[in-house]
């Protein structure tokens, strides 16, 4: 049996016929589909989609590349167990998604990717928008996402869409390999028909696995742990992508080891759990980042080890540190010459803690009290960023935070991926569920939070989702309010306004740049933009935008606007400007390196300065082998 089709209207029944399996819990891979139409995907993807509104919902989006983040959020939310399709038109609608793409193959985050391409008969040659490469005719600007996608393909023949998108649902349901997803569509092919055999229509289910641990290596892991007097865990990512909370709670609170998180980690462990230490590294807390240096054992937890966590190669300073890696990739199972254990997190931290609890195994109570008492001075450093003495003055950026604190319970969502705010988030935000804390810092690109807010808040209609934005972030991208309020999706955007880019403004002065080009104001005569702030209102341009919008000029101010936006059921815009406009943020200073390199020559004294001082960090860098 065949069924007549055009090669989008089968690829969507296609898809709306695939589903994942975890756990025992089955659902729809692909739960929806954002589309901007033009010439390259309008009679296509677009007909098809207008054909089977019922097998595939459709969200409309204003930016290709806000599309992406949007899926991405949905999917982190979703666990990655169901996703999202994006489709674009040819030429600058498909280069726009490499920039969403990337942060979702960085992120290990499931995105279907569906830009159109030009034509594969080359009826005419070239069409509008198509770039002529002299050497090679096969080649597109949609081979710009190849590097990008953990798979791609280009789709010449309506056949080749079978094993073409079944590869694809293979790769995006993979733990280890999932990523962007590329299916580039030629625009004939799209309309083409083709008689389809039935069973390329028939339901699937995708199991999610969760491999165990291999016995040799697991023995060997249990041995590692047992001889270490001061280990640490480092939970990064994965925790949360195998849901591994709470197995994670166990084998802390078993055995007494203290766990710091990562940032895409935290939340791993709730704040007021006795293990948790905060967050590690660049942006951690003190009381973990000591703990760090002295550990003789980093138990990575579904973690990649970037340069914030580590501190540029500078923070595991024990001589006789060792790494074992619990990691379901092989690639960073073997990080910094690791044990490796090579596993679904869940599955073997419960193995972990089942076989070491056979040995009664427990770190000695000096430790516990050691990153107790620490973790309670870190609290009372907290505390004090977040303290207010005069409710009618304007807030600082910590303060901002505290005053969301205040607010929040654990059904709210915090969304941020850039600026000045994943620092400060890192090292104070108390978090109370365990996927309360969402922050993209793989690829830390400005424009996410507005778009993934709107993601997270399809997966999860029913809690409140807080998109935290700097005046840099939101004019990157703040066109998606206009998709929120189209469809009624009540997000809560904060604005934060410091005039300028105040993170890279505060890493420009320790390096030597002096905060050059960094601040949104008037250029002086030295050509630098030191003159006074430019009259632009973000508030109102949220308003024009159709958004509520909800002004506080004091922490008095934020206060009551942040609960007004809290209860809102409607797209709500809270705009502060803070205190500190021309320092980064107030909360404590980073308590671990990060490696920027600062120029080797130069005639100002604030370069000349910030050499030496990285001379001296570069050489306490070293390689674990």
């Amino acid at each position: 049996m065949t069924t007549r089709l055009t090669v989008a209207q089968a690829l969507v029944r296609f898809l709306s016929a695939q589903y994942t399996e975890r756990d025992g819990v089955r659902q729809r891979l692909i739960g929806a589909t954002w589309g901007i139409f033009g010439h390259g995907n309008v009679a296509g993807i677009g007909q098809a989609l207008l054909e089977y509104p019922e097998e595939m919902p459709y969200h409309q989006g204003r930016n290709e590349q806000a599309m992406v983040h949007a899926a991405v959020g949905y999917a982190r939310q979703s666990d990655r167990l169901s996703m999202h399709a994006v489709t674009t038109s040819i030429g600058p609608g498909a280069t726009n998604l490499v920039t969403g793409a990337a942060l979702a193959t960085i992120n290990h985050l499931p995105v279907l990717l569906l830009p159109g391409d030009v034509f594969a008969t080359r009826p005419a040659d070239p069409v509008l928008q198509q770039l002529e490469v002299p050497y090679a005719g096969d080649v597109s600007v949609n081979d710009c996402l190849r590097p990008v996608s953990r798979y791609f393909d280009r789709i010449t023949r309506p056949e080749a869409l079978i094993p073409s998108a079944l590869n694809a649902m293979r790769v995006l349901t993979d733990p280890v390999e999932t990523g962007a997803v590329t299916l580039a569509l030629p625009q004939d092919v799209q309309a083409e028909a083709y008689d389809w055999p039935e069973e390329f229509f028939a339901e699937r289910v995708w199991t999610v696995r969760r491999p165990g641990a291999d016995p040799t290596e697991l023995a060997e892991a249990v041995r590692i742990i047992r001889a270490a007097a001061r280990p640490l865990v480092v939970a990064g990512g994965g925790v949360h992508h195998s849901r591994a909370e709470a197995a994670l709670a166990e084998f802390a609170g078993a055995t007494g080891i203290p766990v710091a998180s990562t940032q895409a980690g935290k939340g791993s462990l709730r704040h007021d759990h006795p293990q948790d230490v905060g967050g590690i590294g660049h942006t951690g807390t003190a009381t973990a980042d000591e703990l760090a240096r002295t550990a003789d054992l980093v138990i990575g937890v579904g973690t990649r080890y970037t340069d914030f966590t580590t501190a540029s190669g500078t923070l595991f300073a024990n001589p006789d540190v060792r790494f074992l890696n619990l990691n379901i990739a092989p690639y960073d199972g073997h990080k910094l010459a690791g044990h490796p254990l090579v596993a679904d997190a869940r599955s073997a931290l419960t193995e972990l803690t089942d076989a070491l609890r056979t040995h009664a195994h427990r770190v000695a109570a000096s430790y516990a009290t050691e990153y107790t008492e620490d973790k309670e001075r870190w609290e009372q450093r907290v505390d004090a960023c977040y303290e207010v003495d005069e409710p009618d003055t304007r807030p600082t950026q910590p303060q901002v935070l505290g005053a969301l604190d205040e607010l929040a319970d654990e059904s709210d969502i915090l969304i941020n991926a850039a600026g000045s705010l994943p620092g400060d988030l890192h090292k104070l935000w108390r978090t109370r569920s365990q996927d309360q804390y969402h922050l993209e810092y793989g690829y830390s690109c400005m424009g996410y939070e507005i778009p993934a807010a709107i993601g997270v808040k399809l997966a999860a209609p029913d809690r409140p989702v807080w998109a935290l934005v700097g005046d840099g972030t939101y004019l990157m991208m703040p066109t998606e309010i206009v998709t929120a309020v189209q469809e009624g999706i009540a997000i809560k955007v904060l604005i934060i306004q410091n005039h300028g880019y105040a993170s890279i403004g505060g890493l420009s002065e320790s390096v030597g740049g002096e905060r050059f080009g960094t601040a949104y104001r008037y250029p002086s005569e030295d050509g630098a933009y030191t003159g006074s702030p430019l009259p632009v209102d973000l508030a109102a341009n949220a308003a024009s935008l159709g958004m509520r919008v909800l002004r506080a000029k004091t922490v008095r101010d934020l206060r009551e606007a942040l609960a007004q936006a809290r209860a809102a059921d409607t797209p709500t815009c809270v705009y502060v400007e803070t205190q500190t406009a021309d320092t980064v943020s107030g909360a404590p200073p980073a308590q671990a390196w990060w490696d920027v390199p600062v120029a080797e020559t130069a005639t100002r004294p604030s370069a000349v300065k910030a050499r030496e001082l990285y001379e001296r960090h570069v050489s306490t860098r070293r390689r674990h082998l």
